[in-house]
């Protein structure tokens, strides 16, 4: 059976952050995700995972000024020392709130540098995040995203995220797949889950074309479910989507999950 984790950024927007914790555990979850933690304290989120019984499945690395269009930094040669403070400070809440994993988005490829310069500085800024984070007994993650949502992102291919991790060389280095940005991007779901399984620590989940909760769009999702248990699974995926309408009225298609 799919272990299933909320993601906060996402879902539960009917209330305001603090209190998608409890909507969430209400609603049946037992993890949470959501994209950066950032903006409120460490210890106000623990408080929260605390009160509700919830584990805290994974957020992101610092991705820069999301407001502005950034979606990761880790290809800028301009912003190795911010990529490498927020490093640091991923590390801090990770710890303070039990995460075992942080996710790298690499970024928008940048405009007006070399090839050779952009690949560099994502190796070296993947190599640097990768040792940290295995000292703290942390995973890291990267995550391919769909180039029709995210116009420019530099890793749209999971075959693309395993060169990268092989030109790395650093064996704490996953592959975050998201079910909704791969079936546009690549189909052939079952085939890239079983072949890659080894290497996925962590997965996503929308339905495609409108991101909505499963049953909404074209994927088979229970046969997609069925295959992955079968596969032998283990980790948790997270319902990274885009609620239709109310977001506990639309938990239906998860009452066999939950």
């Amino acid at each position: 059976m799919p272990k299933l984790n909320a993601n906060l950024t996402m879902m539960f927007q009917e209330v305001d952050f603090l209190d998608r914790f409890e909507a969430a555990a209400k609603a049946g979850f037992k993890g949470v995700e959501y994209l950066f933690p950032y903006p409120f304290p460490k210890e106000q989120l623990a408080e929260k995972l605390s009160e509700n019984n919830l584990t805290q499945v994974l957020h992101n690395l610092p991705a820069g000024d999301w407001g502005a269009g950034e979606r990761g930094i880790a290809v800028l040669p301009d912003r190795v020392g911010e990529f490498q403070e927020g490093v640091g400070k991923a590390i801090e809440y990770a710890k303070a709130l039990g995460c075992p994993q942080l996710n790298c988005l690499v970024g928008l490829t940048p405009q007006g540098v070399s090839a050779d310069q952009v690949q560099k500085t994502m190796v070296d800024n993947l190599k640097f995040a990768a040792n940290a984070l295995a000292k703290e007994k942390i995973k890291l993650l990267v995550e391919p995203l769909n180039s029709q949502d995210i116009k420019g992102f530099h890793i749209v291919h999971t075959q693309h995220a395993l060169d990268v991790f092989a030109e790395v060389g650093h064996d704490n280095l996953w592959l975050q797949y998201d079910i909704y940005h791969m079936q546009i991007m690549e189909g052939n779901l079952t085939r890239t889950i079983r072949d890659n399984l080894p290497r996925i620590a962590h997965m996503q989940l929308a339905d495609n074309p409108d991101r909505h909760e499963p049953g909404t769009g074209e994927i088979n999702y229970p046969n997609l479910f069925r295959f992955i248990d079968e596969a032998g699974y283990k980790g948790w995926i997270g319902c990274e989507y885009i609620p239709a309408g109310d977001t506990a009225a639309g938990l239906g298609w998860a009452k066999d999950y939950l």
